[in-house]
Order: structure tokens, then C-alpha cells, then sequence
């Protein structure tokens, strides 16, 4: 399969990603899923431009990576697969795109705090949309944990999930 890592981040493509996590794992191009910031040329244009030189950068809503899933993972380029939010992620998945099959890890990244948004771990606030969306993909067989970035501490779904429900 042609997706080598996939994370969940509320800034999609910004310089930690960039410099962290792109250093870390094999990739010729990342494939940013999110409807506003696709839809939005601007938004599209700046986060294509956080993509380091020689790698390809897609910013592309959830239906039109829906349409191109096989030309995807059947190609010989490897991708890193982000989304701003675990709904995109679970939208995705629903509509037939099984990354899960072959890409058991989802890592999390920062996820703001927001009107409704409870504290499960560093940096990460989720709201009950979203918890219900990170249950979804792990009940699929995801092995969602949050890591900001490589050397810091993993915290897996099951544990964040207790503090989202004190």
C-alpha cells in the first residue's frame, strides 16, 4: 500500500510535521485531506507550499480522494496521509477508502481547544464528535495513539478515552 504514515492534526501540514515527522518516515508526497482548506485557494496554496521541495503536495476534499483512493495506494509513491479532524478520517474510511487494511497506526497531533472540547491528553482536545469518530476507527482496528512529535510520549486511545470520560 502506498500510504506510509497517516495522522490526524488541526494544523494539517505546518513546520513541525515538516521537519518531524516527514524526517522520520519514507514518503514522496503528502495527501492533506480537508474540505475548507481545499475548497479555500489560499489555505490550499500555503499548505502545498509547507511541503518540502521534492516531495508532492495534495490538498484535496474527502470526495475527490475518495475518486483517486485506487490511483493512490496502487501507486508506487509512498504518501503520508493527514487530516485536520478524526470525522475526515472516519468520512473517509466510510465512503470506501480502507486505509485501515494496511495502515494499522494513526497518529494524533495537536487538536486545539474549542468551545465543547474536553482535555484527553498534551495538546489534544477533543469533542464528543470527534471521540465518537477515534472510537469509530479504532473499533475498525486502528491503533490510534496521540504523539506530538517522534521522541515524546504515545498515549493510546483507550487511556486518552478515560480522561474524555471523567
Amino acid at each position: 500500500m502506498a500510504i506510509s504514515f497517516i495522522r490526524i492534526d488541526d494544523r494539517i501540514i505546518h513546520g513541525q510535521v515538516v521537519t518531524r515527522w516527514l524526517s522520520e518516515v519514507k514518503v514522496d508526497g503528502v495527501v492533506a485531506v480537508d474540505d475548507a482548506a481545499a475548497n479555500d485557494p489560499i489555505i490550499s496554496k500555503v499548505l502545498k507550499g509547507a511541503v518540502p521541495s521534492g516531495l508532492k503536495g495534495f490538498v484535496m476534499p474527502v470526495e475527490r480522494v475518495l475518486k483517486r483512493w485506487e490511483d493512490i495506494v496502487e501507486s508506487d509513491k509512498q504518501y503520508f496521509l493527514v487530516a485536520k479532524s478524526p470525522v475526515t478520517l472516519m468520512n473517509l474510511y466510510k465512503g470506501g477508502a480502507d486505509f485501515i487494511k494496511e495502515h494499522t497506526e494513526i497518529n494524533v497531533g495537536p487538536m486545539s481547544e474549542r468551545e465543547g472540547a474536553k482535555k484527553v491528553g498534551p495538546n489534544a482536545n477533543i469533542t464528543q464528535e470527534e471521540f465518537e469518530a477515534f472510537k469509530f476507527l479504532n473499533d475498525q482496528g486502528a491503533d490510534v495513539y496521540f504523539q506530538l512529535v517522534p521522541d515524546s510520549k504515545k498515549t493510546k486511545f483507550a487511556e486518552a478515552s478515560i480522561n474524555f470520560n471523567k
